[in-house]
């Protein structure tokens, strides 16, 4: 009698005869929720081993030409598998979503399995407070990432989320996600159903596995059936080894309110594998998950100050926990914007000198590089392994002018300074000193220039002017080059002029220029009318001369006095002569004719007592045939009794500082015509 056996597990399942074992499908990553653009791999599996050619795939009951075990989709829909050797698979819902938020579950899950629920947003650093419902109903404990059902069943609950979005500011907005109702398998027969042969074989079992089992067997023709006891077959674990704790950012370095990814996984263990997450200092744990999986992660999204620490994980599928070793998790602080300074050893930049350039920023994780510019072009850098600031001295030069800047960065974001403007002195060179005009034509009374010039040094330029080391005064170029100082020449300023440059920064003096000067004064000329007078007098009016004689005898022997009584030059022996007569020189003069007779004029200056006073002496005499042609003035015979002529002239004082020169130019062409005739 032939016999049909068929291996059984004892669960809830239900009983197929003569149809082969349902396909069933894996999804990777193992959700059945997704935000469009994202990409999943979909895998065909048989009911006892992996199938190699001979599967067919399903899109909303529609055929598609594909025939790998493994196909990628980024579409919405219903899908579903079959190979060579099992039937159709269930269908499988995957969702496509551009919701903002979106509730995943895992994905296979079969009666009594532990089902994964992730409320997920699309930008996870701006959501907070999630928290899971069923039902409309929410579930207790729920205000982290993830959220575990424990032993689900076929009940048909309907699942969602919500979550605070961050708005504007401190504006939240609350988001809701998509119902999402589980896809829980009932299980299945055990085999390809029923068989001839005695054995069944199973690649693997897990200890979700450990079960009662028994067989039964029946007649072709259906009518005898019979059952197997039962059999408690009990799947023992491999214990977990070598748990190991990664973070991501790598290296445990992340930025402050980034988020951050533990990843616990382990190299072996069997079973399902309940994942725990802990920081040193806080007693209970920051995160637990049990699922079949070598590896699990946990998210602690916007990461504080008080998150630094070390960490580590445990992992254990019943046989006790195995830890990881500790990873220090560092809080990146991102540099604040630096402030530049700028240090000199005064309080001007002056060439030739240091400049240090200080640059630091008062917030940021180190090590901190820094950066320094001059006009956007880099000068060079300096590293703060310990944080705070660093330095980068400058030798300067005039070219050294500017903006300058600096810049910070410790891998987490640059930040720039504020430009900080430099003004780089220079002190003034060695000037030159010009006298402008000087010549063999220079005469007192005359102005003279003196041009003083540093070639170099930054303004303003004080410049003083010095005669003999006497200071005459000082004048100053506000926008650098030179300056001038002018002087009305007097004889006592022939010698040596020099000049110094300062702009507050140290003098330099000029080399000495000397003047010699020996021109005639120009005041003088006031001393040329008396004496073309006098020439002309005795040469032009020989006749006016002859009658002066014959007046000036007359007025001597009638013992006359000048009407004015000014007395004679001192050191003056007066001849033996008559006074003149106070009548006005200008007026005509009325005496007897006397004989034609040549006149010498002969002149000199003679100095009074009275510094103000200059006399001009004219002396007119007679002479006979034989000193008719004299060819210098001679004294007068002691039988001839000589005229004499006294001019007086006014005269200007030359020490007196305060008159212009101009002024003093007048004054002598006033005295030209202000001056009397005295005895």
């Amino acid at each position: 009698m032939l016999l049909w056996l068929l291996f059984l597990l004892l669960a809830p399942g239900r009983e197929q005869s003569g149809i082969a074992p349902k396909a069933f499908i894996l999804l990777q990553p193992p959700w059945s929720r997704f935000f469009k653009e994202e990409i999943v791999t979909l895998t065909c599996k048989g009911a006892h081993s992996s199938v190699q050619g001979g599967i067919t795939w399903y899109w909303d009951k529609k055929r598609l030409e594909r025939e790998s075990e493994e196909i990628q989709i980024n579409t919405s829909g219903y899908y579903n598998c079959k190979t060579r050797g099992s039937s159709l698979s269930d269908a499988v819902l995957v969702e496509f979503l551009s919701d903002w938020l979106i509730l995943q579950a895992s994905y296979p899950v079969f009666e009594g399995d532990d089902v994964v629920l992730r409320c997920r947003a699309q930008k996870e650093e701006k959501a907070s407070e999630k928290i899971y419902y069923k039902n409309e109903k929410r579930l207790s404990n729920s205000y982290s990432s993830d959220f575990t059902l424990n032993s689900v069943s076929r009940d048909n609950g309907k699942y969602h989320c919500t979550a605070s979005k961050e708005a504007f500011l401190f504006i939240t907005r609350k988001e809701i996600s998509k119902p999402l109702m589980i896809q829980v398998q009932e299980k299945q027969v055990l085999g390809s159903g029923w068989s001839s042969s005695p054995e069944l074989r199973v690649p693997a079992l897990w200890t979700e596995d450990s079960w009662s089992y028994w067989c039964q067997a029946e007649t072709v023709t259906h009518n005898i059936v019979k059952r197997s006891r039962r059999s408690q077959i009990q799947v023992q674990r491999v214990p977990v080894s070598d748990v190991t704790l990664e973070t991501q950012p790598r290296e445990g370095r992340i930025v402050a309110g980034g988020n951050l990814v533990l990843i616990c996984s382990v190299a072996k263990g069997t079973g399902t594998i309940t994942f725990s997450w802990h920081r040193e200092g806080i007693e209970r744990s920051l995160g637990r998950k049990t699922q079949h999986s070598l590896s699990a992660e946990l998210q602690i999204s916007s990461v504080k100050e008080h998150d630094a620490g070390r960490y580590y994980c445990a992992a254990d599928n019943s046989r006790g926990p195995m830890l990881s070793q500790r990873i220090r998790v560092a809080l990146g602080i991102p540099v604040s914007c630096p402030v530049l300074t700028l240090r000199a050893p005064r309080a001007q930049a002056v060439v030739g000198e240091v400049l240090e350039l200080r640059c630091e920023a008062q917030r940021g994780s180190p090590p901190i590089l820094y950066r320094f510019y001059h006009e956007d072009v880099a000068l060079g850098n300096s590293s703060a392994p310990s944080g705070g600031g660093a330095s980068f001295n400058l030798s300067l030069t005039a070219e050294h002018s500017g903006n300058y800047s600096c810049e910070a960065d410790n891998s987490l974001g640059a930040q720039r300074s504020d430009s900080v403007t430099l003004k780089v002195t220079v002190p003034v060179s060695r000037p030159i000193l010009t006298l402008n005009p000087l010549g063999a034509q220079d005469m007192a009374g005359d102005t003279l220039e003196l041009r003083c010039e540093a070639q170099r040094g930054s303004p303003p330029i004080l410049y003083w002017f010095f005669h003999e080391d006497v200071t005459l005064g000082n004048s100053s170029a506000p926008s650098g080059g030179g300056a001038s100082f002018n002087l009305s020449l007097m004889e006592e300023h022939s010698g040596n002029f020099s000049c110094t440059a300062d702009n507050s920064l140290g003098a330099q003096r000029s080399e000495v220029v000397t003047l010699n000067f020996t021109g005639p004064s120009r005041n003088k000329g006031v001393l040329i009318p008396v004496r073309v007078t006098g020439w002309l007098l005795s040469i032009l009016g020989l006749a006016a001369a002859v009658v002066l004689v014959g007046h000036f005898r007359t007025q001597r022997k009638s013992g006359g006095l000048s009407a004015s009584g000014t007395p004679s030059p001192s050191g003056y022996q007066e001849p033996s002569l008559s006074s003149p007569s106070s009548t006005d020189p200008q007026e005509p003069t009325h005496c007897e004719p006397l004989a034609l007779t040549e006149l010498q004029p002969v002149y000199s200056n003679v100095n009074p007592e009275d510094s103000n006073l200059v006399y001009s002496q004219i002396w007119s005499v007679q002479h006979t045939k034989e000193n008719s042609a004299p060819k210098s003035p001679r004294l007068p015979r002691e039988d001839k009794e000589p005229v004499v002529i006294y001019s007086e002239l006014k005269k200007a004082h030359p020490d007196d500082p305060a008159e212009p020169a101009g002024r003093r130019g007048r004054a002598g062409e006033e005295a030209a015509d202000n001056y009397e005739n005295v005895p």
